[in-house]
């Protein structure tokens, strides 16, 4: 049996992530989940500290650095080399629907894979609630990354994902030099393609945030976008030496 870690970044999530936590753990029981917070305040440690959840490490980080260099953080917490284990990331806000957690992690075992996305561009797939300009944003966003990039995946910036454990070693290795936002999901697909490891694609139903706030923002976008000219640039880098 292969243990499940589910890492969840947060900033700002406290009227989500309780809610959030009950709900996987009525999903996958045994899951192992850590939640690495960026938020100014304790206000998530103390939800999380006062509701006695078995297997839910709570990371407080003084300053915030970032979605994925949260994730990368949990994924160093965790990480096992001797274990057989999944590692599985996903936002705090429902956006990504824990309900699609036991579906997808059978695809990912099935299929034998070491990256399975949870995309937003797959023909059974939906987007709800999204404004216009967001959906314009991240349709062009995946556009780009598309053509300069050239991995076949329909979905570079959804942070629904689930990795094998030799994927998690690569990223480890690899990941975490252009940037610390939302940058680090395409530059870990890079990783994981010119190393030749097995990606997958499964449809997801994404659902805009219903409470707390988005903390997406310009300069996260700009980033974001200059990234990708640094991926497309560096991504031989990326290659593993197998000698």
């Amino acid at each position: 049996m292969k243990e499940i870690n589910i890492i969840i970044p947060t900033y700002n999530e406290g009227k989500n992530i309780l809610f959030l936590v009950k709900e996987i753990k009525k999903i996958i029981p045994n899951s192992f989940i850590c939640i690495v917070d960026d938020s100014k305040d304790l206000k998530i440690g103390s939800i999380i500290n006062r509701s006695n959840f078995k297997r839910v490490l709570y990371i407080h980080r003084k300053n915030s650095k970032g979605r994925g260099s949260a994730v990368l953080y949990g994924f160093k917490k965790l990480f096992r080399n001797y274990k057989k284990q999944i590692f599985i990331e996903m936002d705090a806000d429902f956006s990504h629907d824990p309900r699609e957690l036991k579906r997808n992690i059978q695809l990912f075992n099935t299929s034998k894979c070491d990256l399975l996305i949870a995309s937003r561009y797959l023909k059974k797939s939906k987007i709800k609630n999204w404004p216009i300009a967001r959906k314009i944003f991240s349709k062009m966003s995946n556009l780009l990354a598309q053509r300069l990039l050239k991995i076949n995946v329909s979905d570079y910036t959804n942070g629904f994902r689930i990795y094998s454990s030799r994927a998690t070693k690569l990223i480890l290795k690899r990941c975490g030099k252009i940037g610390d936002g939302f940058i680090i999901l395409s530059e870990i697909l890079v990783a994981v393609h010119v190393n030749k490891y097995n990606i997958n694609e499964t449809h997801s139903i994404f659902v805009n945030r219903l409470r707390g706030e988005s903390n997406v923002n310009f300069s996260l976008i700009l980033n974001s976008l200059l990234g990708l000219i640094k991926l497309y640039l560096t991504k031989n880098k990326y290659l593993i030496d197998k000698k």
